[in-house]
């Protein structure tokens, strides 16, 4: 194992999460220390990164790194893990694994596959169990990104509908949300649900405000010069995008490009993103993600489709059915009453087969994320500091054959600099 020096400066170990292509972009950092010492803002490479305007001190750094999920990852904590009464090595702690959609058709068909975080967002709302949802929503300034938002009402929160896959910072102003001093919900990325998990240890208002944690199964996001290529390659000026719908009106409906003269250009899901995993287009820290499916929420919810791949035929007149894993006993009496007061549509009941077969890149990631941070480390580079994921079980299981190609290819891209970019 190499062992690269540890920076001197406090900038310098803030820029080494970046370096090392571990940021995820998700504003935490700029949270912790503040707007008036970092800012969390676009930068060359076309992501959103971490940005000094007041110098640092190492206390400052020291709580970004305790809390950056670019260097530390976990999920509930152990005591709320503890009391589902099924824990699998691959899906993590779970009460039930049940189909279902959102209500209201309208919902459904704006909604990314079937509406229901929107559709759970609008009825914490209604029912003023929380005041307001932190969620993410279409960014106005630039059409690829999202932004961070707050709704107060069922309106604002049908506006965040849909997934965003471009770069977003959910938690970019999370002290903000905090200091209102009122219960919300929180629905944002797996990733970023562990960063505020993490968060947890060091301020206590999280677990007293943050009402529930809701979150996608996530795949990954597409790199801003990846966007730029795709654009490129189909001809379409990207100077003249107005606007920019990644999916929805369908499951998964079709990816929608708005242009400053009032047309659009629509395009099929797949080939936005390519026809299966190995042509995905992704940022490094996605690509050795210890917990893509959510292990910090009390319900993540998952995309269906046998293979992870949607049939071209029917993808946009599918109203579309997620996976509902249910995590806590906070999520299990949430799904209840949003069922019984109807919010939510239940179909079957599923197992771990079903969650396999229509997540398999979830079960790789999962499997191979050990030996993925080892080899970072014998390149000499940060890896995330993972608590209670069961990373190093899921190791055990596979062959040693299997660990060194991935070790050892992590490693050579590591020390290649790939991370920079996609890998």
């Amino acid at each position: 194992m190499t062992e690269a020096p540890e920076p001197a400066t406090p900038e310098a170990r803030l820029r080494r999460i970046v370096d090392d292509g571990l940021c995820i972009g998700c504003g935490l950092c700029q949270s912790v220390a503040g707007p008036e010492r970092v800012r969390v803002l676009k930068g060359e490479d076309g992501e959103l990164r971490p940005r000094v305007v007041r110098a640092l001190d190492h206390g400052t750094v020291d709580r970004i790194y305790a809390t950056c999920p670019g260097v530390r990852a976990e999920g509930l904590p152990a005591s709320i893990a503890a009391e589902a009464p099924l824990t699998d090595p691959v899906w993590g702690p779970l009460h039930r694994v049940v189909l279902g959609w959102a209500a209201d058709p309208v919902v459904r068909h704006e909604g990314s596959t079937a509406g229901v975080l929107t559709a759970l967002g609008q009825y914490l709302l209604r029912s003023g169990r929380v005041d307001f949802v932190l969620h993410v929503r279409p960014s106005k300034e630039e059409p690829s990104f999202g932004e961070a938002v707050l709704s107060f009402t069922v309106e604002e929160a049908l506006a965040g509908a849909g997934s965003r896959y471009g770069p977003a910072a959910p938690l970019i102003d999370l002290e903000g949300a905090l200091s209102r001093g009122r219960p919300f919900a929180l629905i944002a990325k797996p990733c970023d649900l562990n960063a505020v998990r993490t968060l947890a240890h060091l301020d206590e208002r999280v677990n007293r405000l943050i009402r529930y944690w809701l979150t996608p199964v996530c795949g990954g996001y597409m790199p801003d010069q990846s966007l730029s290529e795709v654009l490129a390659d189909r001809g379409i000026d990207r100077r003249r995008m107005t606007s920019l719908r990644y999916r929805g009106r369908g499951c998964p409906g079709p990816t929608v490009i708005g242009l400053s003269d009032g047309s659009e250009v629509a395009m099929h899901y797949l080939d936005f993103w390519g026809e299966d995993e190995s042509a995905w287009s992704l940022p490094f820290r996605c690509k050795i993600c210890p917990d893509g499916i959510g292990e910090g929420a009390d319900i993540a919810a998952a995309d269906t489709w046998p293979g992870a791949s949607p049939d071209r035929m029917t993808s946009e007149t599918d109203p579309g059915v997620n996976s509902l894993l249910i995590r806590t006993r906070a999520g299990m009496e949430l799904l209840e009453a949003a069922v019984r007061d109807g919010a939510l549509t239940l179909g079957r009941d599923v197992g771990i087969d079903f969650l396999d077969a229509t997540q398999p890149h979830q079960v790789t990631k999962k499997r191979f994320a050990h030996a993925r941070h080892a080899g970072l480390r014998d390149a000499g580079s940060l890896a995330p500091d993972c608590v209670g994921l069961r990373l190093e079980e899921l190791a055990n299981a596979n062959s040693a054959d299997e660990n060194r190609a991935q070790r050892e290819g992590t490693m050579r891209r590591a020390r290649d600099k790939a991370t920079r970019g996609e890998g």
